[in-house]
């Protein structure tokens, strides 16, 4: 895999880059996203920390709008994993309620009552400011959504499985409370040492970003 992991690398230090804050107008309307994280390398480069996508037609935007911007931990599982990790490393007792999950009107009829929603704020701010100062990430266009799910699938899986992606003795990661954080070096807890892409696969995607076409599937 640290072949396949390393060409995949390779690939993305192609792709521009973006940061915060970006033009979402440079941004497609359907992609995978690929996250690198401020003093993470690997493959003689920045390595990969997280890869996602969006299910909704046309929401990429919106869906890194969901962990760059919007300060809403229920609406964003990386947003939520970044505030444990946090958390969890000052040993603040808020990791309880940071838990707890206020999407459903049921569910906030139940805890709203009982969570300090100013030390919520709070965090949801620290959060936010590591995201925007410590991430960067490139696009890969791609119009289908099983398409989109598929190679999302095959990247996770090839990176988890590399023997190379080892995280740094600094990473936010390593206080994750989520084994699967901590063991893979990934902000990730799906889709993880599973089938990895294969050599047709990985020459697909090397000729799509040659290309510049940038988009896979309808």
């Amino acid at each position: 895999m640290s072949d396949a992991c390393g060409r995949l690398h390779a690939l993305f230090g192609r792709l521009p880059v973006f940061s915060f804050p970006y033009q979402e107008k440079d941004i497609p309307i359907n992609g995978i996203y690929i996250l690198f994280e401020g003093g993470e390398r690997a493959h003689d480069g920045g390595r990969v920390v997280r890869v996602g996508t969006h299910t909704g037609n046309n929401q990429l935007r919106s869906r890194l709008k969901q962990h760059f911007l919007y300060e809403n931990k229920d609406r964003s599982i990386f947003r939520k994993n970044i505030g444990r990790a946090l958390l969890n490393k000052s040993r603040d007792p808020f990791l309880e309620q940071w838990e707890l999950d206020l999407t459903t009107r049921e569910a906030r009829r139940k805890y709203e009552a009982s969570i300090d929603i100013s030390k919520q704020a709070s965090i949801e701010m620290q959060v936010t400011s590591y995201i925007q100062e410590r991430f960067n990430f490139v696009v890969i266009a791609m119009d289908g959504k099983e398409s989109r799910l598929a190679m999302e699938a095959r990247i996770i899986s090839t990176i988890s499985l590399c023997q190379e992606c080892n995280p740094s003795g600094a990473w936010l990661g390593n206080w994750s409370p989520k084994s699967k954080i901590r063991e893979s070096g990934l902000w990730l807890v799906n889709e993880l040492y599973g089938i990895a892409l294969s050599e047709s696969e990985l020459l697909g995607l090397e000729s799509l970003i040659s290309s510049g076409e940038g988009k896979i599937g309808t």
